[in-house]
């Protein structure tokens, strides 16, 4: 698994059946900042992933690749790489907090 923040969506009109009545977000991985790791620094790449769970723009969440992502609920027939599997309250790391939803 894999922390993100979530931002954007993506809109896909045709796309496999599969597929159809999926929400697309556009993932930032997060990575601990080696120079201050009570800190993230975001990654340089960005990601598709399926949502899962109904998350929003500007969350910060947990996400699967590969075929872990089709081990969630509900993905095992559907064609994808990347998928939303949690929604992250809190991050500590070696005892620094390092992220907190504010809700």
């Amino acid at each position: 698994m894999f922390l993100a923040k979530v931002i954007g969506s993506v809109v896909a009109t045709k796309k496999d059946r599969e597929m159809q009545g999926r929400k697309l977000l556009i993932l930032r991985p997060l990575l601990i900042d080696e120079a201050n790791p009570g800190q993230f620094r975001p990654g340089t790449n960005t990601v598709v992933a399926v949502d899962s769970l109904g998350v929003g723009e500007g969350e910060t969440v947990l996400f699967c690749q590969g075929s872990s992502a089709r081990l969630a609920d509900g993905m095992k027939a559907v064609p994808i790489d990347a998928a939303v599997v949690g929604i992250v309250d809190a991050v500590t790391v070696r005892g620094k907090s390092v992220y907190k939803s504010s809700t």
